[in-house]
């Protein structure tokens, strides 16, 4: 079973461009993974302000059916556009990495999937892209620093190095929910990620930021289409290292 790195996506109010906002001291949020209401694993997510990092690490019975342990970094200019990312994964048998360059002044972005055990190159493929795009981390952190009033739809430019789209965000509404780290109240939003907006697969994306100035992710939902089914990252830990 694959895990979409970082899980969800933001955005803005309608009409509305990303405002490069104060730096932020460095973040650590740890994470537990359910896969159809079972635990399946732990994720790390540090942030900075140009670098961010996902460890992802399988547990349980799905680490004993299908081993994951992958690890995601992405490095950003202000404010938050992506200028490289890599995805090195070893899931199951297969040992493989992904590398993203985004390059600014030609407005492409180059895709490079390698096998690793292999030492073999399995594609590569550009794409145009806007000045600043978003991978989905940086757009999660585009999004906690100009989150958008109820009921407005608006777009952030995302990519995943082979197709680029401004992908449409909307701030849904108020729900309180429980973590293993408290209780928050919080404001829902859904980015249409999937049904071949960003990627192929059928699905549906969530991210759940608390109603106050921190704007922390607590929660995190991929609904996807069979066989996958649905992930929920659910905060279990926030720190400032």
């Amino acid at each position: 079973m694959r895990y979409v790195p970082g899980a969800v996506s933001l955005l803005l109010a309608a009409g509305c461009s990303i405002q490069a906002g104060a730096e932020t001291p460095a973040e650590k949020f740890s994470y537990n993974v359910e896969w159809r209401l079972i635990r399946a694993g732990v994720a790390v997510l540090n942030l900075k302000p140009s670098e961010a990092r996902l460890k992802l690490d399988s547990a349980g019975l799905v680490s004993t059916l299908f081993k994951v342990n992958d690890t995601y970094t992405a490095r950003y200019d202000a404010p938050h556009c992506a200028t490289s990312s890599l995805l090195d994964a070893q899931e199951g048998k297969r040992h493989r990495e992904t590398a993203i360059e985004f390059d600014r002044a030609q407005n492409r972005a180059t895709f490079t999937l390698r096998d690793v055990l292999k030492n073999a190159v399995l594609r590569t493929e550009q794409t145009q892209i806007p000045n600043c795009v978003h991978d989905i981390i940086g757009a999660i952190q585009a999004l906690r620093a100009a989150p958008p009033p109820l009921g407005q739809p608006g777009t952030l430019p995302i990519s995943d190095g082979r197709k680029a789209a401004q992908v449409r965000v909307e701030a849904q509404e108020r729900e309180e929910v429980a973590t293993p780290a408290g209780k928050f109240k919080t404001i829902r939003y859904e980015a249409d990620l999937f049904n071949g907006v960003i990627y192929t697969r059928k699905g549906r994306a969530y991210v759940w930021l608390t109603d106050d100035a921190r704007r922390l992710p607590v929660q995190m939902k991929l609904r996807m289409s069979f066989p996958l089914g649905t992930v929920t990252l659910l905060l279990d830990k926030e720190e400032h290292p």
